[in-house]
């Protein structure tokens, strides 16, 4: 947990300076508002749940409930040094030129052919999540027994290379989708290429649930706590994974249209 804070903090400034320079290059410049919702949002959404979750273990009285005082420091450690960390990468990034694109946009749209079953929005998103879950489906198994049915887990060795397959398998995986859509002059890849790769978190959920079936919680309470933090495990892996597929994505699509210099 300590860990998790400290990078939480000291990534403050990447996270401004992507946000910036892709904000940029999208060819827009509120960049205070930017810079808020970069600092804000995702750790708004994690700590108020959280939030809501030690209410219920204050209510119960539990020894498992965080103290007032931790979470005003978790407070003064985002506002007073994330938060500002996060407008230092800003500045930076908005003072770093645009991303420029390789070929000219056109101003009028084209016209989209008929999707087929594997270039249908839907179906291909769907898919697209399979295998980046698999890579960590048995990993997945003995991190929730340690979370939940206190078993102790050791394999961090293994849990690093299973993470670096689960990054690899999202880029190709989100490439190859990408690549079949550009084939058939679909240009509507940004949106799809998050959610493709994001879409392994929706998998994530229901394996979820069905080890909440095999465990004996009972209680309303521990059943809301069980999907509290379900909650925030799922939503971070959305973002880590729609994140790594949007971004080989806007590589792999700048690289090809920068050789083909098609107008």
């Amino acid at each position: 947990m300590t860990c998790a804070m400290v990078l939480f903090v000291c990534l403050g400034t990447p996270a401004g300076y992507v946000s910036a320079v892709l904000y940029k290059t999208f060819g827009q410049f509120r960049w205070r508002m930017n810079m808020l919702m970069t600092a804000l949002v995702c750790p708004g959404v994690v700590f108020s749940v959280f939030f809501v979750l030690n209410l219920l273990l204050w209510a119960k009285e539990s020894s498992a409930a965080i103290p007032f005082t931790t979470l005003i420091a978790l407070l003064a450690l985002w506002f007073g040094i994330s938060l500002p960390l996060c407008f230092v990468g800003g500045y930076f990034g908005f003072k770093r030129k645009a991303i420029e694109y390789p070929v000219r946009t056109n101003q009028i749209p084209r016209q989209i052919p008929a999707y087929t079953f594997y270039t249908d929005p839907f179906p291909a998103i769907c898919m697209g999540g399979v295998l980046p879950f698999g890579c960590i489906f048995i990993q997945l198994f003995f991190i929730l027994n340690s979370i939940w049915s206190n078993q102790m887990y050791y394999m961090f060795g293994l849990l690093f290379l299973v993470f670096i397959i689960l990054i690899i398998t999202c880029s190709e995986t989100t490439v190859l989708l990408c690549y079949f859509h550009l084939c058939t002059e679909d240009y509507h890849w940004w949106w799809r290429s998050f959610l493709t790769s994001g879409s392994s978190a929706l998998y994530l959920f229901l394996y979820c649930i069905h080890y909440f079936m095999r465990l004996s919680i009972t209680g309303a309470v521990s059943t809301f706590l069980y999907f509290g933090y379900t909650f925030i495990i799922v939503f971070l892996f959305f973002l880590l994974t729609g994140t790594v597929g949007f971004i080989s994505c806007f590589i792999f699509v700048h690289k090809i249209y920068g050789v083909v210099k098609v107008d």
